[in-house]
């Protein structure tokens, strides 16, 4: 029967510039898991006309956006990154969107599953602020991908090109790793290579026979 299939969430998460991408898209191509990526329902909040952008450019005037509507991204991360209040305001108008979709589009793969009673449903949720955001009971596990904090900052200046500073504020505005690998079902140290990493990932998912 449909209600006695196995519906199995996991929860992607980690520190900024850890490798959580690297992992949801092996998963993707690789192993053919759903994954819902918040990341992206976050950017549908903020699209041109929405209530949370018009709340925004009602908060921080019309420089904060683009010449073609869409927020601008950079400026607004030059604000938040440096005032824990602003960014808090921010969540708040975020947060709760993400949350919606995040449940609307599982259950929207629950209902259109086929799988039969023998069988297990997996999806995946990346959620970068999976703690922060208080969304752990989205999941039925919690996987933390981490690296050393020498690596982290590295990868981070590297993809966007940001001094030791900014990349240093941008870190600290989430849970330390080490908090959230205490708090995880499965950890990944992406310390080494890619290769590395998804061997990790593959060695997890043949233990538990996926």
């Amino acid at each position: 029967m449909m209600s006695d299939r196995i519906v199995r969430l996991i929860g992607l998460t980690g520190g900024i510039a850890t490798g959580k991408t690297a992992i949801s898209n092996y998963l993707a191509h690789a192993h053919k898991f759903p994954i819902l990526d918040a990341d992206i329902y976050a950017r549908e909040a903020v699209h041109p006309g929405s209530p949370i952008l018009n709340s925004i450019v009602e908060r921080y005037g019309g420089s904060i956006l683009l010449s073609d509507g869409n927020l601008n991204r950079p400026e607004l991360g030059n604000i938040i990154f440096c005032n824990p209040t602003e960014r808090q305001w921010l969540e708040q108008q975020i947060h709760p969107y993400v949350r919606h979709r995040l449940v609307e589009v599982t259950q929207n793969h629950i209902a259109q599953s086929s799988i039969v009673s023998t069988d297990t449903l997996t999806l995946v949720l990346v959620v970068p602020l999976l703690f922060e955001a208080n969304m752990t009971d989205l999941c039925t596990e919690i996987w933390v991908v981490y690296c050393s904090p020498s690596v982290q900052v590295q990868r981070l200046r590297s993809r966007d090109g940001l001094n030791c500073d900014r990349a240093n504020a941008r870190i600290q505005t989430q849970l330390p790793l080490d908090q959230k690998c205490q708090k995880a079902d499965v950890v990944f140290d992406n310390s080494s290579t890619l290769q590395s990493l998804l061997s990790q990932v593959d060695a997890k998912l043949s233990r538990l026979e996926i």
